[in-house]
């Protein structure tokens, strides 16, 4: 038997997300292993979104996490996480959610990033408000051009400015370059240093400024094992807890194990060579093109046509089309897994083939409590 497939599927709705405990708790050890030390890591966890998962790396030694919204805070609090970056700009009332959050749990470090001068103003008045000191990463923009400060000269000026602030206390450097995904690894090391070495004067200003050794998070999947030759760098894989097809053996150096499907069955066979799946942009995400949303693990030579919010629609072989009936199972790896998970509620947790816990996807939503 394969190993993603279930002896009890009857016992799975669908479409419903799978997660393969023992292959999560693998890629959790590679991690470790790659890191060399369990301290060195701050996995985001938007990639799961699940406080069972969260405890699990907080058995194995893992004791700084990484998220996006304040509700993943709140779920990794809860979970019992002790060091949180939202790793995220923080605007609007989710800066006041922040200041809920910190007192709601006041013996845990919640810190932020900012990358301007005004985010930086915002926050900091509403510290003076609180009668509290926030502390932030300053964000760089080394090359993804989604956020952070340029590496200009700006951001030389933007370290002096802040740190000129009074209720906001700097803590380090936060770079994340997802836009590299060469797949040979000399090919991504050597892109994934020319982009850190756009980090080093802004290190260099810090180290001169006299203050105290900043703590640097660099990278994310695809650069986790370039950033790990660098011993005075903190590491934050995300998709690596779970691997997707749009990942899985594309970048050499990286075990990680596929620990996340997507179980869905055939619905209709509604004319010759057409066979229809519950599998629909609503159960997957559908960032992608049709045809690179999902890869059906057992089943070969179909092409995917269409899918609609409840529907995947597959063109099959002649002989696949007699031989596939109403109802039989296929397993499908998402290309991109993290949106795939906040999607679901739950993931049925399967051990050895069979379906034994259910695990909430609690962070999927914006907000819990605050």
């Amino acid at each position: 038997m394969a190993w993603f497939q279930l002896t009890n599927p009857q016992e799975v709705i669908s479409p419903s997300l799978l997660f393969y405990k023992e292959r999560i708790e693998h890629n959790i050890r590679s991690m470790i292993s790659i890191a060399g030390d369990a301290n060195r890591l701050v996995p985001h966890i938007k990639t799961h979104k699940c406080s069972e998962i969260v405890k699990i790396q907080l058995e194995q030694g893992i004791n700084k996490f990484k998220c996006a919204t304040i509700a993943e805070a709140e779920m990794l609090a809860d979970a019992g996480a002790k060091w949180i970056l939202i790793a995220y700009q923080l605007v609007g009332p989710n800066i006041s959610r922040l200041f809920q959050l910190r007192a709601k749990y006041p013996d845990i470090t919640f810190s932020s990033l900012i990358d301007n001068e005004k985010s930086a103003n915002d926050l900091n008045e509403a510290s003076v408000a609180h009668d509290f000191t926030s502390t932030f990463f300053i964000d760089v923009n080394n090359g993804m051009n989604r956020s952070g400060s340029p590496t200009d000269g700006s951001i030389l000026a933007l370290y002096r400015y802040v740190t000129g602030l009074s209720n906001i206390s700097f803590s380090g450097v936060h770079a994340y370059d997802g836009h590299i995904r060469n797949p040979e690894f000399s090919e991504r090391k050597l892109a994934t240093d020319e982009a850190y070495d756009k980090v080093l004067p802004l290190l260099d200003l810090i180290k001169n400024d006299g203050a105290s050794e900043p703590m640097i998070i660099a990278g994310g999947s695809p650069s986790f094992t370039v950033h790990a030759l660098r011993p005075e760098v903190f590491l934050s894989p995300g998709t690596n807890v779970l691997w997707d097809w749009g990942y899985g053996d594309r970048f050499d150096g990286q075990p990680f194990q596929h620990a996340a499907l997507i179980l869905t069955r055939v619905v209709s066979k509604p004319t010759a060579g057409i066979v229809t799946i519950d599998l629909g942009h609503k159960a997957i995400a559908a960032e992608n093109p049709v045809e690179n949303r999902f890869k059906l693990l057992n089943l070969s030579g179909y092409t995917v046509l269409s899918q609609s919010e409840e529907h995947g629609v597959l063109q099959v072989s002649a002989e696949a089309w007699e031989s596939v009936q109403i109802g039989d199972v296929f397993y499908a790896l998402p290309y991109h897994i993290c949106p795939s998970v906040a999607l679901h509620d739950y993931a049925s947790i399967i051990e050895n083939g069979d379906v034994v816990n259910e695990w909430k996807i609690t962070a999927r939503t914006r907000r819990l409590t605050i």
